[in-house]
Parts: structure tokens; sequence; C-alpha cells
């Protein structure tokens, strides 16, 4: 065992690869940027239990809604209900022993938490509404456009949990990076995006208004973790300048692209014939728009220039912005010591 005295320096650490630095060491910060994501996710606590399910179960029992609205909701809780899983599955499992930097560490024990909390909502929506857990749990098994997704992010992880891989090398670097991306940029950052898009315009008209409300404190925990993702992501490109290569630049801009078509073909599914005015080309658009917008952030060109058909969904992701629904709650729910009243 190689024993180290002295105090360690905070420009020391290394977000992946950190030889010179104690993974648990989390002071001095160098990371500023992850220990403030992490004071974010506790400050946004939620439980999904907390949220009243009255009004949805007699929605639900009515024949107030559609067969087309029900075959929306249902496709999506059937896709979010794995997905969370997947997502959490690859923090723990693959990405947290590959980062050796202790404040990101925290962050990523918080997210997997989140995660956590996020699959618990969708199993009290089921439970409330008297779903068929079974149907619901298993969608990502039985419906093409559901497995496609998560296929397509499975394979992302699989060479990550090789236990031979390392990222010591240019070609794990780029491997580990590109699972970065396909976790944050697009499963959370794009795969997500057409459901929450769905479920709300239920939720601006009135109507499942529990639902709406915990995908909103999702949507606001979601916008969290891509913003910790993809300064993440730059921040091992800055450290890392040789694995950004042009070759590999554009294999990440095919990799979003070909998830722009899988998500285009999923809204497709979920909207066969449309409802409230949504329609699948309308999620086309949205899914370009957006994707564009994620590409940008990780310093690659926009490919698609499409406009946003859903302008409210700006309003909707603004973390700053208190909407009241109950009497005795906001939506942008924090902890007791944070929380300000008006």
């Amino acid at each position: 065992m190689i024993e180290q005295f002295g105090r360690f320096n905070a420009s020391d650490k290394r977000l992946i690869n950190c030889n010179q630095v104690d993974v648990n060491q989390l002071m001095p910060l160098r990371y500023g940027w992850a220990w403030e994501h992490y004071l974010n996710g506790c400050a946004n606590h939620w439980m999904p239990n907390e949220v009243a399910m009255t009004g949805d179960i007699a929605i639900w029992r009515s024949t107030n809604l559609s067969a087309d609205e029900r075959l929306m909701v249902l496709r999506n809780l059937g896709f979010f209900a794995t997905a969370e899983s997947l997502v959490g599955n690859n923090i723990v499992l693959a990405i947290f022993r590959h980062i050796t930097n202790a404040e990101c560490r925290q962050y990523l024990l918080r997210q997997a938490f989140e995660e956590a909390i996020h699959t618990h909502a969708f199993l009290h929506i089921v439970e409330s509404l008297g779903l068929n857990e079974h149907e619901i749990f298993n969608m990502y098994h039985e419906i093409p456009v559901i497995s496609q997704k998560d296929q397509f992010e499975m394979q992302l992880t699989a060479a990550v949990l090789d236990p031979q891989f390392s990222t010591e090398n240019l070609a794990g670097m780029q491997t580990f990076v590109k699972n970065l991306i396909g976790y944050y940029v697009i499963m959370e950052g794009i795969f997500f995006y057409s459901g929450f898009v769905m479920l709300l315009s239920l939720h601006r008209r009135n109507v499942l208004t529990g639902i709406g409300e915990q995908i909103q404190y999702i949507l606001r925990d979601e916008t969290i973790h891509l913003n910790f993702g993809v300064d993440l992501i730059n921040g091992i490109k800055a450290e890392n300048p040789a694995i950004w290569t042009n070759e590999f630049q554009a294999e990440i801009v095919q990799l979003i692209r070909q998830a722009v078509e899988l998500e285009a073909q999923y809204a497709a599914e979920c909207l066969p014939r449309g409802v409230m005015g949504l329609h699948a080309a309308m999620f086309r658009d949205y899914v370009q728009y957006i994707a564009d917008r994620r590409l940008q952030r990780i310093g690659l060109a926009i490919q698609y220039g499409s406009q946003n058909p859903f302008p409210w969904m700006s309003e909707t992701i603004d973390l700053t912005k208190e909407k009241n629904f109950f009497e005795t709650r906001v939506t942008e729910y924090q902890s007791a010591a944070s929380l300000e009243w008006d």
C-alpha cells in the first residue's frame, strides 16, 4: 500500500484518471459547478407520496378521457417507468467508478437517489390509478419504439460495464464520454422531452394534475441533471483535448441524429391520430429543436434549424418560477430550510 503525506491541492484534481488526489478528497473544491448542482438538487427535494392523486383517479375512472389520450398516457408511463432505472443503473454501475473527483461523485450520489425517486413516482401513479403494473413495467419488452430507445442506451453502458474497461487510453476516454453524452444529452436531454410535453399538455388543460405536478418536479430535476452532465462532458474535454477529434465529433453527431429519429418514431406511436392539437410532425420539429440546443452546449454545430412548436415549455423549465396548484404547495417545491413563502 502506497502512503501519501502532505496536503492535497485542488489544482491536482481531475475529473477522470486522477492519480494525484484521493478520490474521497472533497475539500478543497476544484469544480464549484459540481457542488452547486449538488446543493440545488438537495434544495429541490420532493417525494411522490406528497402529491395528491385524488383528482387524477376520478378523471381516469370517468369517461372524460378519449382512447387516444389514454394511450398517450400509458405509453409514456411505460417508457418512463423503466428509463429512470436505466439512468440510475448507469450512474451506479458504470459512471461512478470512473469519475475520480469527489465533488462530482457527491452529485452523482444525489442524482442516483433522484432517479430512484422518479421510478417511485411512476409506481405511485400506476398504483394510484389502478393500472396493470405488469403491462406498464413490461412495455420496454413489448412496445418496439420503447424497446429501441432503451436498447440504444444500454449499448452505451455495455462497454463501460466491462471489467477490463479503462479510461486511461484515448479509446477508453472516448467511449466513456460517449456514454455520458448518451445518458445526459440524449436520454435525459432528448428522449424524455416528448413525454414531458405530452403529459404537461394534459396538465395545462387542468387534467391529470397529480401526474402533471410530478412531471414538473421530474422535469426540474432533469434540467439540473442535464446541466451537470454538460459541465462534466465539457470539463473532461477541456482536460483531455486529444479525445475531441473530428472523427469523434462526427460520431457523436451521428449518434444524436439517430436518437432524434428514434424519438420521432416514439412520438408517432404515442400519437397515432393526434390529440389536443398535438400531432407527430410537431414532435419531430420539437425533438430537432432541442437536439440542436444540446449539440451547441457540447460544442457541436446545429443540424436541423427547426423551430420550437411548444414555446410554453420554456416557461415550464424556468426553475425560478413558482406556480400554485394547491393552496399549500408551490410547484417549485424546496426543502423547509430554503423555501420562501409569499
